[in-house]
C-alpha cells in the first residue's frame, strides 16, 4: 500500500486536473464515485469537485470506503517487507501476439526483452511461450506478414499487448542499453502512468506501465 503522504499527493493530483479541466480524470471521476456515473466528461468537469472529493476517489481506488477508512487502514497496517534493490518485476499478463517467425520472435524476446523461452511447439515450431516474472507472451506463427501492407501507417498506435512494471524507469533504462527499437520512450501520461512502447521485428506494440 502507498504511504499516507503519496497519497495525499494523488488526491491533490486529481483536484488539480480537475480545476484544469483535463478530460482524461473525468474517467476516473465517473468510475470511483457512483455520484458522477451518469454525467458526460463536460459535465463531470463543471460540477463542483473539492479536497475531499478527490480523497475519495483515491479511498476507494484503494479499496476503502472513504479517506478516514483509508487514514486507518494505513495506520494499522504492518511496516511493508523490504524488497531487495534490483530489476523490474513485471505484473501479470498473458496475451497472445501473432508472429511470421517463432524462432526469430523468441530470439528477439529472450535476447533483447529478457524473457525467457518457456517452450516453442510443432516442428517447424508454429507456437511458443515466453515469460519474463509474471508476464507471459504466447507467440502463435501464422502465415505471411502480420499486418497487412499499410495497417500500420493509418493505425501507427494500436497496441498488442500491455504488460504492468513496478519500475518502468528501471526496465527502460535496462531495454534501452540492450538496443530495444521502442516506438515511444518513456514519458508520464496525464493520468499518472509511465508508459514506454516496444516494438517488435513483427510490428507488434508492446506496452509497460506502472
Amino acid at each position: 500500500m502507498p504511504n499516507l503522504e503519496n497519497l495525499r499527493k494523488q488526491a491533490k493530483t486529481i483536484l488539480r486536473w480537475h480545476r484544469d479541466r483535463h478530460h482524461p480524470v473525468a474517467e476516473q471521476i465517473r468510475a470511483w464515485l457512483p455520484r458522477f456515473s451518469p454525467l458526460t466528461d463536460a459535465e463531470v468537469l463543471r460540477q463542483p469537485f473539492t479536497l475531499a472529493d478527490a480523497q475519495e476517489l483515491v479511498a476507494r481506488r484503494e479499496g476503502f470506503d472513504g479517506w478516514q477508512t483509508l487514514i486507518q487502514g494505513v495506520e494499522a497496517a504492518p511496516d511493508p517487507v523490504p524488497q531487495p534493490q534490483g530489476q523490474p518485476v513485471l505484473g501479470l499478463a498473458e496475451p497472445q501476439l501473432l508472429v511470421a517467425d517463432i524462432q526469430a520472435a523468441c530470439g528477439f524476446y529472450a535476447g533483447t526483452l529478457g524473457f525467457a523461452i518457456a517452450f516453442t511447439y510443432g516442428e517447424p515450431p508454429f507456437y511458443a511461450q515466453i515469460r519474463r516474472d509474471q508476464a507471459w507472451l504466447n507467440l502463435r506463427r501464422v502465415q505471411g506478414p502480420v499486418f497487412a501492407p499499410g495497417f500500420r501507417e493509418r493505425e501507427v498506435d494500436i497496441l498488442a499487448a500491455t504488460i504492468a512494471v513496478d519500475d518502468p524507469k528501471a526496465l527502460f533504462l535496462e531495454l534501452q542499453a540492450a538496443g530495444a527499437p521502442f516506438h515511444q520512450t518513456l514519458r508520464t501520461e496525464p493520468w499518472g502512468a509511465r508508459t514506454f512502447i516496444v516494438r517488435d521485428p513483427d510490428g507488434n506494440l508492446v506496452a509497460f506501465a506502472g
